[in-house]
């Protein structure tokens, strides 16, 4: 089956959404003029590569969801919870809201969906009875092991090909690149303060 002229045309803008040249994009900003059209060209592949990983992690998340059967807040809760598993840490609803950024009350309804479902349970913390510790059941921990878990560990095999001073500078241009671009640098996304 040929694809179409326009589906070609769609495959062509999403596999180039970050190629540059000297006539165009970043190149009119003046931290930009000095790079020839082979850096922007190298740069626009490397953009291209991190988008690809990130619509990578978008559709697994996405199809971990839909297989769950759970929202994306409760993935998130969900693997924080194995995550603190791991460490052999206890979680209380107030961390859960934290680490989420959700309000009490959303907390306390997601908690209860999930336990719901059968995917938490909820003990009376260990050191403050009027305060409850939240465990991922073991149920759910090997369905997301066996799904998700085993994909995701892909990228330890991923990063260990890499020399030690590979992994240094991709390091460094993660961090360097998630600093760029976080929102403490972005005056127009801060939320006022209250009056």
């Amino acid at each position: 089956m040929h694809k179409s002229e326009e589906t070609r045309g769609e495959d062509q803008i999403a596999a180039n959404l970050y190629a540059f040249s000297a006539s165009t994009g970043p190149a009119r900003l003046p931290e930009t003029e000095h790079l020839t059209e082979r850096d922007l060209a190298e740069i626009g592949d490397l953009m291209n590569s991190l988008a690809r990983l990130r619509e990578a992690e978008l559709a697994l998340s996405e199809a971990s969801r839909k297989y769950m059967q759970l929202s994306t807040q409760d993935m998130r809760a969900l693997h924080y919870l194995i995550v603190a598993q791991r460490q052999s840490r206890s979680v209380t609803p107030s961390m859960i809201a934290r680490h989420l950024r959700i309000s009490a009350a959303s907390t306390t309804k997601l908690l209860s969906r999930l336990e719901k479902g059968g995917h938490v349970v909820r003990h009376i913390h260990p050191t403050d009875r009027r305060a409850f510790v939240i465990e991922i059941t073991p149920e759910t921990a090997a369905s997301a092991q066996e799904t998700v878990g085993k994909i995701q560990s892909r990228r330890f095999s991923s990063a260990a090909r890499l020399t030690s001073d590979e992994r240094a500078v991709v390091q460094r241009f993660l961090d360097d690149m998630t600093e760029q671009i976080s929102l403490r640098n972005a005056p127009w996304a801060q939320e006022p303060d209250p009056a």
